[in-house]
Protein backbone atom coordinates (compact mmCIF):
# COMPACT_ATOMS: atom_id res chain seq x y z
CA UNK A 1 0.00 0.00 0.00
CA UNK A 2 1.42 3.21 -1.14
CA UNK A 3 2.45 5.73 1.96
CA UNK A 4 1.59 9.59 1.17
CA UNK A 5 3.56 11.87 3.19
CA UNK A 6 1.73 15.05 5.26
CA UNK A 7 1.67 17.79 2.53
CA UNK A 8 3.42 19.98 5.16
CA UNK A 9 6.66 17.86 4.92
CA UNK A 10 6.61 17.35 1.55
CA UNK A 11 7.08 21.36 1.36
CA UNK A 12 9.46 21.06 3.68
CA UNK A 13 11.57 18.35 1.46
CA UNK A 14 11.23 20.02 -1.10
CA UNK A 15 12.81 23.53 0.46
CA UNK A 16 15.54 21.53 1.77
CA UNK A 17 16.70 19.01 -1.18
CA UNK A 18 15.32 21.15 -4.13
CA UNK A 19 13.02 18.58 -5.66
CA UNK A 20 9.44 18.27 -5.45
CA UNK A 21 8.84 14.16 -5.37
CA UNK A 22 6.48 13.38 -8.37
CA UNK A 23 5.86 10.21 -6.69
CA UNK A 24 5.45 11.23 -2.80
CA UNK A 25 5.02 7.81 -1.55
CA UNK A 26 8.85 7.62 -2.09
CA UNK A 27 9.32 10.51 0.14
CA UNK A 28 7.23 8.66 2.63
CA UNK A 29 8.56 5.52 2.84
CA UNK A 30 12.26 7.17 3.14
CA UNK A 31 10.75 8.65 6.61
CA UNK A 32 9.58 5.31 7.95
CA UNK A 33 11.63 3.50 10.50
CA UNK A 34 11.36 -0.16 10.64
CA UNK A 35 9.87 0.38 14.52
CA UNK A 36 6.97 1.98 12.62
CA UNK A 37 6.50 0.36 9.82
CA UNK A 38 4.40 -2.93 8.89
CA UNK A 39 7.22 -5.23 8.02
CA UNK A 40 10.60 -4.65 7.33
CA UNK A 41 9.92 -4.14 3.74
CA UNK A 42 7.45 -1.17 3.96
CA UNK A 43 10.59 0.90 6.24
CA UNK A 44 12.84 2.75 4.61
CA UNK A 45 16.01 0.09 4.99
CA UNK A 46 16.05 -0.52 1.29
CA UNK A 47 16.06 3.14 0.33
CA UNK A 48 18.88 3.31 3.06
CA UNK A 49 21.01 0.07 1.11
CA UNK A 50 20.66 2.41 -2.24
CA UNK A 51 21.12 6.00 -0.89
CA UNK A 52 24.22 4.60 0.51
CA UNK A 53 25.24 3.34 -2.99
CA UNK A 54 24.29 6.85 -4.63
CA UNK A 55 26.06 8.93 -2.03
CA UNK A 56 29.49 6.83 -2.74
CA UNK A 57 29.16 7.19 -6.10
CA UNK A 58 28.58 11.03 -6.28
CA UNK A 59 31.49 11.27 -3.89
CA UNK A 60 33.87 9.37 -5.56
CA UNK A 61 33.42 10.41 -9.23
CA UNK A 62 33.30 14.15 -7.81
CA UNK A 63 36.70 13.56 -5.90
CA UNK A 64 38.09 11.69 -9.37
CA UNK A 65 37.29 14.97 -11.33
CA UNK A 66 38.40 17.46 -9.08
CA UNK A 67 41.49 15.69 -7.55
CA UNK A 68 43.20 14.50 -11.14
CA UNK A 69 46.60 14.40 -8.88
CA UNK A 70 45.34 11.84 -6.20
CA UNK A 71 46.22 8.37 -6.10
CA UNK A 72 43.59 5.45 -5.44
CA UNK A 73 45.11 5.73 -1.61
CA UNK A 74 44.67 9.39 -1.45
CA UNK A 75 40.62 9.09 -3.36
CA UNK A 76 39.87 6.44 -0.91
CA UNK A 77 41.69 8.43 2.68
CA UNK A 78 39.42 11.63 1.57
CA UNK A 79 36.20 9.59 0.47
CA UNK A 80 36.10 7.77 4.27
CA UNK A 81 36.44 10.93 5.89
CA UNK A 82 33.32 12.64 3.67
CA UNK A 83 31.15 9.12 3.37
CA UNK A 84 30.64 7.91 6.99
CA UNK A 85 27.67 7.00 9.32
CA UNK A 86 29.28 10.20 11.56
CA UNK A 87 28.88 12.87 8.67
CA UNK A 88 25.12 11.65 7.38
CA UNK A 89 23.92 11.65 10.95
CA UNK A 90 25.12 15.54 10.72
CA UNK A 91 23.46 16.23 8.03
CA UNK A 92 20.11 14.60 8.73
CA UNK A 93 20.22 16.40 11.85
CA UNK A 94 21.22 20.01 9.79
CA UNK A 95 18.38 19.31 7.50
CA UNK A 96 15.64 18.75 10.60
CA UNK A 97 14.82 14.98 9.05
CA UNK A 98 14.03 14.28 12.68
CA UNK A 99 10.89 15.87 12.68
CA UNK A 100 9.70 14.29 9.54
CA UNK A 101 10.34 10.33 10.40
CA UNK A 102 7.83 7.99 11.61
CA UNK A 103 9.19 6.27 14.36
CA UNK A 104 7.88 4.16 17.77
CA UNK A 105 8.50 6.30 20.34
CA UNK A 106 10.96 3.55 22.40
CA UNK A 107 13.77 4.17 20.01
CA UNK A 108 14.46 7.51 20.98
CA UNK A 109 16.48 7.74 24.29
CA UNK A 110 17.23 10.82 26.12
CA UNK A 111 20.07 12.28 24.31
CA UNK A 112 17.83 11.95 21.36
CA UNK A 113 18.22 9.47 17.99
CA UNK A 114 20.92 6.92 17.78
CA UNK A 115 23.58 8.48 15.09
CA UNK A 116 22.85 5.01 13.05
CA UNK A 117 19.31 5.72 12.86
CA UNK A 118 19.57 9.72 11.65
CA UNK A 119 22.04 8.43 8.81
CA UNK A 120 20.21 5.75 7.65
CA UNK A 121 17.21 8.17 7.16
CA UNK A 122 19.24 10.81 5.20
CA UNK A 123 21.00 7.98 2.90
CA UNK A 124 16.88 6.78 2.21
CA UNK A 125 15.86 10.35 1.49
CA UNK A 126 19.24 10.35 -0.82
CA UNK A 127 17.78 6.72 -2.46
CA UNK A 128 14.74 8.50 -2.35
CA UNK A 129 16.12 11.78 -4.57
CA UNK A 130 17.38 9.01 -7.09
CA UNK A 131 14.93 6.91 -8.23
CA UNK A 132 11.92 10.31 -8.38
CA UNK A 133 14.94 12.49 -9.86
CA UNK A 134 17.91 11.14 -11.27
CA UNK A 135 21.63 10.89 -10.13
CA UNK A 136 21.45 14.97 -10.61
CA UNK A 137 18.63 15.04 -8.44
CA UNK A 138 20.85 13.44 -5.79
CA UNK A 139 23.82 15.32 -6.83
CA UNK A 140 22.30 18.59 -6.56
CA UNK A 141 21.00 17.89 -2.66
CA UNK A 142 24.43 16.13 -1.52
CA UNK A 143 26.98 18.39 -2.91
CA UNK A 144 26.21 21.71 -1.87
CA UNK A 145 25.61 20.63 1.78
CA UNK A 146 28.95 18.62 1.79
CA UNK A 147 31.03 21.01 0.07
CA UNK A 148 33.07 22.28 3.74
CA UNK A 149 33.30 18.68 4.66
CA UNK A 150 34.81 17.91 1.13
CA UNK A 151 36.99 20.98 1.51
CA UNK A 152 38.04 19.73 4.54
CA UNK A 153 39.31 16.63 3.93
CA UNK A 154 41.37 17.57 0.95
CA UNK A 155 43.03 19.41 3.11
CA UNK A 156 43.33 16.87 6.05
CA UNK A 157 43.19 14.06 3.87
CA UNK A 158 46.45 13.71 2.07
CA UNK A 159 48.67 16.40 2.88
CA UNK A 160 50.38 16.68 6.35
CA UNK A 161 49.58 15.72 9.58
CA UNK A 162 49.57 19.42 10.91
CA UNK A 163 49.38 18.44 14.61
CA UNK A 164 52.86 16.58 13.68
CA UNK A 165 54.00 19.55 12.15
CA UNK A 166 53.53 21.73 14.28
CA UNK A 167 54.81 19.94 17.09
CA UNK A 168 58.20 19.62 15.47
CA UNK A 169 58.27 23.15 14.32
CA UNK A 170 57.87 24.34 17.67
CA UNK A 171 60.51 22.29 19.18
CA UNK A 172 62.54 23.50 16.27
CA UNK A 173 61.37 27.17 17.07
CA UNK A 174 62.49 26.50 21.16
CA UNK A 175 58.46 26.95 21.73
CA UNK A 176 57.33 24.12 23.71
CA UNK A 177 54.94 21.79 23.08
CA UNK A 178 51.82 22.68 21.45
CA UNK A 179 48.46 22.31 24.10
CA UNK A 180 45.11 22.44 22.79
CA UNK A 181 42.62 24.02 24.36
CA UNK A 182 38.39 24.08 23.17
CA UNK A 183 36.88 27.24 23.32
CA UNK A 184 33.47 26.73 22.00
CA UNK A 185 31.65 23.83 21.01
CA UNK A 186 27.95 24.27 19.30
CA UNK A 187 25.10 21.47 18.20
CA UNK A 188 23.24 19.11 19.46
CA UNK A 189 25.58 16.07 21.37
CA UNK A 190 25.27 13.51 18.37
CA UNK A 191 26.32 16.80 15.96
CA UNK A 192 28.38 18.92 17.87
CA UNK A 193 30.65 21.09 16.27
CA UNK A 194 34.16 22.53 18.03
CA UNK A 195 36.28 25.46 18.29
CA UNK A 196 39.44 25.09 19.50
CA UNK A 197 43.15 26.99 19.47
CA UNK A 198 46.65 25.74 19.78
CA UNK A 199 48.71 27.17 22.98
CA UNK A 200 52.44 27.26 22.64
CA UNK A 201 54.19 28.73 26.13
CA UNK A 202 53.01 31.92 26.52
CA UNK A 203 51.55 32.30 22.94
CA UNK A 204 47.61 31.96 22.26
CA UNK A 205 46.69 31.02 18.54
CA UNK A 206 43.78 32.05 16.24
CA UNK A 207 41.29 29.32 16.60
CA UNK A 208 39.71 27.11 14.77
CA UNK A 209 36.11 24.94 14.04
CA UNK A 210 35.32 21.72 12.69
CA UNK A 211 32.81 19.10 12.92
CA UNK A 212 34.85 16.72 15.56
CA UNK A 213 37.65 17.47 17.84
CA UNK A 214 39.82 15.48 15.92
CA UNK A 215 39.51 17.76 12.90
CA UNK A 216 39.19 20.46 14.60
CA UNK A 217 43.06 20.13 16.68
CA UNK A 218 44.33 19.56 12.59
CA UNK A 219 42.60 22.82 11.40
CA UNK A 220 44.01 24.77 15.10
CA UNK A 221 47.43 23.41 14.20
CA UNK A 222 46.97 24.68 10.46
CA UNK A 223 46.17 27.77 12.04
CA UNK A 224 49.17 28.45 14.37
CA UNK A 225 51.37 26.87 11.25
CA UNK A 226 49.91 29.75 9.03
CA UNK A 227 50.03 32.37 12.17
CA UNK A 228 53.84 31.52 12.46
CA UNK A 229 54.44 31.73 8.48
CA UNK A 230 55.16 28.39 8.33
CA UNK A 231 52.03 27.07 6.09
CA UNK A 232 50.70 28.85 3.07
CA UNK A 233 48.04 28.40 0.63
CA UNK A 234 49.62 28.24 -2.91
CA UNK A 235 47.46 29.05 -5.90
CA UNK A 236 46.55 25.11 -6.77
CA UNK A 237 44.82 24.95 -3.27
CA UNK A 238 47.59 23.30 -1.34
CA UNK A 239 49.06 24.15 1.56
CA UNK A 240 52.97 24.64 1.58
CA UNK A 241 55.15 24.53 4.15
CA UNK A 242 58.32 25.86 4.74
CA UNK A 243 60.28 24.32 7.64
CA UNK A 244 62.06 27.15 10.22
CA UNK A 245 65.55 26.67 10.76
CA UNK A 246 66.61 25.50 14.39
CA UNK A 247 67.52 28.80 16.56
Amino acid sequence: MALTPDPAILDEIAAITGHRFRDPSLAAIALVHSSAADGRLNSNERLEFLGDSVLGFIVCTHLFAERPDFLEGELTKVKSNIVSGRVCAELAAECGMESWMRIDKGVRGPQGLPESLLAGVFEAVVGALYLDGGLEAARAFVLPRLALRIDSALRLGHQQNFKQVLQQCLAQLEMGAPQYMVLDEQGPDHAKCFEICVLAGARRFAGAWGPSKKQSEQLAALAALKELGIAADTPEGEIHITWPTKR
